[in-house]
């Protein structure tokens, strides 16, 4: 498992020498975002995609 601080030098390393600290920034905002959604969809009772379109499918005129 990659710790926190591999997971950063390997987003700096994908990212171009010329890049801003907002590009930094940026890409560690949206790693946490992600890390933040899986793990709540994994404490909450989330449905898995073949579930909703089942339930979709009840209400969607195709």
């Amino acid at each position: 498992m990659n710790t926190t601080k591999e997971k950063i030098a390997s987003i700096l390393n994908q990212l171009p020498d010329d890049c801003s600290i907002e590009d930094i920034q940026y890409h560690l905002y949206v790693l946490e975002k992600v890390r933040q959604s899986l793990n709540g969809a994994n404490l909450e009772n989330t449905l898995q995609q073949e579930e909703v379109e089942g339930l979709l499918s009840k209400w969607l005129i195709e």
